[in-house]
């Protein structure tokens, strides 16, 4: 996958946050540790609507309707 700027832990398929006590935790379901919303990891999976923007994205730069 080429870089994006949509490339983050937030926009991953296996990107998870609750809340606990108060507090918000993000957790990655595939590598199993904790992470932030920011951090970027190659095995970044973007979620079918980030595809569609990146895609959108995509096509504009390249003159494309």
């Amino acid at each position: 996958m080429k870089d994006s700027r949509y490339h983050a832990c937030a926009t991953c398929r296996h990107f998870s946050a609750e809340r606990m006590d108060g507090k918000m935790l993000y957790h990655c379901k595939r590598l199993g540790f904790e992470t932030k919303p920011e951090y970027q990891f190659n095995c970044w999976n973007p979620k079918d609507h980030i595809r569609k923007l990146m895609k959108k994205e995509d096509d504009r730069d390249n003159g494309e309707h």
